[in-house]
């Protein structure tokens, strides 16, 4: 039971992140309900969901494609500290510059231009970055995989890699998508001004905090 729960909490984890993302007005659902409520029709908030999504999921998986290259060429002694302090020097940075992140031109964007925007504010606040220290737990097979250990080494490590972005894209895309036609069917734009949570301090904080357990675990 023990071992079970050990195994199953990074993948817990990577999906509470998603959710977390999913949460946050600076990732998406915000721009999705303006551009519905722009347009007068729930269609447009729809369309703007999955641009939206892939853009994230594109600057997740950079980080975790540059996390598992590491993995194979580099020594796991050396990729702990250097990501942990690469973890809590961005999230001191996002303590004392709170709004720096990209300004986009309007509302009046393609598709294509909203996914790459949602690329850029994800790269910005480190979207994929905090999945570093939950790969890290991640347990890797290399054994009885392809035709040697190293094959099976790189094979885990591209197939956890594949699966960490999916499940983590999926849980941001539900609360992403839950959270933008809740507001826009009910709530509007108002909730933002009565309960407004201050998601970037909180996230700075997490991310320091996940940077200083991962250097001294």
């Amino acid at each position: 039971m023990i071992g079970d729960l050990t195994e199953s909490w990074p993948w817990l984890a990577i999906a509470i992140l998603g959710a977390y993302h999913g949460a946050n007005p600076a990732m998406g659902w915000l721009f999705a309900v303006a551009r519905g409520l722009q347009e007068g029709r729930r269609s447009a908030l729809f369309h703007a969901l999955f641009p939206i999504a892939v853009g994230h999921a594109a600057s997740v998986v950079l980080v975790v494609s540059l996390f598992s290259g590491a993995e194979l060429f580099t020594d796991p002694s050396i990729i702990r500290p250097i990501g942990a302090g690469t973890l809590i020097l961005f999230g001191l940075y996002k303590l004392v510059r709170p709004r720096s992140h990209p300004r986009w031109v309007g509302m009046r964007v393609s598709l294509p231009e909203l996914a790459l925007w949602s690329f850029i504010m994800s790269t910005a606040h480190g979207a994929g970055l905090m999945l570093f220290p939950i790969l890290l737990g991640l347990p890797l097979d290399a054994h009885g995989q392809g035709h040697s250990p190293e094959a099976g080494f790189a094979q885990a490590v591209a197939i956890e890699g594949v699966v960490a972005v999916l499940l983590h894209t999926l849980a941001m895309f539900a609360v992403m998508a839950g959270i933008a036609f809740l507001v826009y069917d009910r709530l509007g734009l108002v909730v933002l001004r009565q309960t407004w949570v201050n998601f970037g301090t909180i996230w700075a904080v997490t991310v320091i905090v996940a940077g200083a357990i991962t250097l001294v675990s």
